[in-house]
């Protein structure tokens, strides 16, 4: 196990407010896009994430008041162009991996979406756990207009799950813009807030969450992820092995002790 009190981040920002981090993507004159360097940055910070022991709760979010514009086009894209069949699988690996970290880590991720969040970007909103939006957000999975496939980074398994069948073709297959309203109406944005009210709100829910049974919420978030792969029987008995395991922590018998006593609980994560 690590703390994450004195990690340093080269190619994003990076803060930690009690149990709560915020990490920042932070290049705002192009809009936040991803580079090889980020990508690669970002996958090791959420699989050290995964060990940490001081961080319970994560919100993701873009600078300049907007989210992230995807792969950067000078600095990814054009590269990409000159590469022979090997490099390309490894990097479509790496942003593959990044997205696998982010479901591995126990914490929960909630994505504050302001303005622009396409491509790859918002790919990381989908891999969030919850997202915050405003009524200027615009995502796009972009990857059919650049002449790529929908099924980019996990799109094609994870969306769908999100907002359905039909809905998730039709961004993917013509790449066209989810606005904030109808990104809510759909279930991709648990809520829409103002602009000058979302990294608080973000903030506020992720520090809710922080405060709750760390180990029961990690085990929440593992199972809504290892169960898309699982029958109904298979499902019942993993959860009835998770939930078993949860009634082995202290804090639920704090839970139990707190209720007894007409008090609000506690929970340290243990």
């Amino acid at each position: 196990m690590r703390s994450m009190t004195d990690f340093s981040a080269a190619h994003f920002g990076w803060a930690q407010d009690g149990r709560v981090a915020t990490i920042t993507l932070n290049r705002p004159e192009r809009k936040n896009p991803l580079t090889f360097e980020s990508y690669a940055e970002l996958r090791d910070c959420f699989r050290a994430l995964r060990y940490a022991t001081d961080v319970r709760a994560i919100v993701l979010t873009g600078a300049g008041g907007n989210f992230c514009s995807g792969g950067d086009v000078h600095e990814i894209i054009g590269p990409l162009i000159e590469l022979p069949s090997p490099d390309l699988l490894r990097f479509t690996r790496l942003t593959g991996d990044l997205v696998l970290a982010m479901r591995a880590c126990p914490q929960p991720i909630v994505a504050a979406v302001d303005g622009v969040c396409a491509g790859a970007g918002a790919i990381l909103a989908m891999a969030s756990d919850l997202r915050c939006g405003t009524a200027r957000s615009k995502v796009a999975f972009l990857f059919n207009r650049v002449g790529l496939a929908g099924c980019d980074m996990g799109a094609c398994a994870m969306l769908p799950r999100i907002i359905g069948q039909g809905r998730a073709s039709e961004l993917l297959y013509t790449g066209r813009v989810l606005g904030g309203e109808e990104g809510e109406r759909w279930g991709f944005f648990n809520r829409l807030l103002e602009s000058d009210m979302l990294l608080d709100e973000a903030q506020r829910m992720a520090r809710t969450l922080a405060e709750g049974p760390a180990f029961a919420n990690g085990m929440t978030k593992t199972m809504l992820h290892q169960e898309w792969t699982m029958g109904i029987e298979q499902a019942i008995e993993a959860e009835a092995q998770a939930q078993a395991l949860c009634m082995l922590t202290e804090d639920f018998r704090t839970a139990y002790e707190a209720f007894a006593a007409r008090q609000t609980p506690v929970f340290q994560g243990r």
